[in-house]
């Protein structure tokens, strides 16, 4: 897939905020020990695996909590989908790979949900990584050539590909995570979105 940066400036795709708060000292602590010694897309392949593999899918250990910031993602150790993009994004950033966010609607059983993953710009190109987590024949990779996503979209059916990155997570996602304390709720909230 052709991917579609929503911002000209890649320094967009770089900068801090409250969400992807990397100069927190334990997310710039955990990118800096993920990256030491690596070159560029060894980092990405580092941190990628990482998220993606311990840092656990709330659903996958239904836990409710809610967590959606970067630090506190790392923290508490899980997150939902969109969760995990913020904390990936964050480590990537902080060793200065741009990143964004990218969102597909998937249908999951007969519900339709929106998932959120990362677009990255490496090598002169953007490429998208979701680090979901590989549960219930789910199998997401790191490949900067060929897409290896948790969800592959052939056909309306299945739901719909949006080619955009995001500079930013998109605001109604954040809206709904502050406003809720449990994470079925703010779920149900994002479903009825769609």
């Amino acid at each position: 897939m052709n991917l579609i940066p929503l911002k000209d400036d890649i320094n967009e795709y770089l900068l801090s905020s409250e969400i992807l708060d990397f100069d927190n000292k334990i997310v710039s602590k955990k990118a800096s020990e993920l990256s030491k010694g690596l070159n560029d897309i060894q980092k990405v392949k580092s941190l990628y695996e990482f998220v993606r593999d311990k840092i656990d899918h709330s659903s996958d250990i239904y836990n409710n909590e809610i967590s959606f910031k970067a630090s506190d993602v790392l923290n508490k150790g899980h997150g939902i989908c969109f969760a995990k993009s913020h904390l990936l994004a964050a480590l990537l950033r902080c060793e200065k790979i741009p990143t964004g966010f990218c969102y597909q609607k998937v249908f999951i059983g007969s519900e339709k949900i929106l998932h959120g993953l990362n677009g990255l710009f490496l090598n002169e190109k953007w490429f998208r990584l979701d680090a979901r987590g590989n549960v219930g024949g789910i199998n997401a990779n790191f490949s900067i050539n060929e897409e290896k996503l948790a969800y592959k979209i052939k056909n309306e059916f299945d739901g719909v590909d949006y080619p955009y990155v995001h500079s930013k997570p998109i605001p109604e996602i954040i809206k709904i995570f502050k406003n809720y304390s449990a994470l079925d709720e703010a779920i149900n909230q994002i479903l009825h979105q769609l």
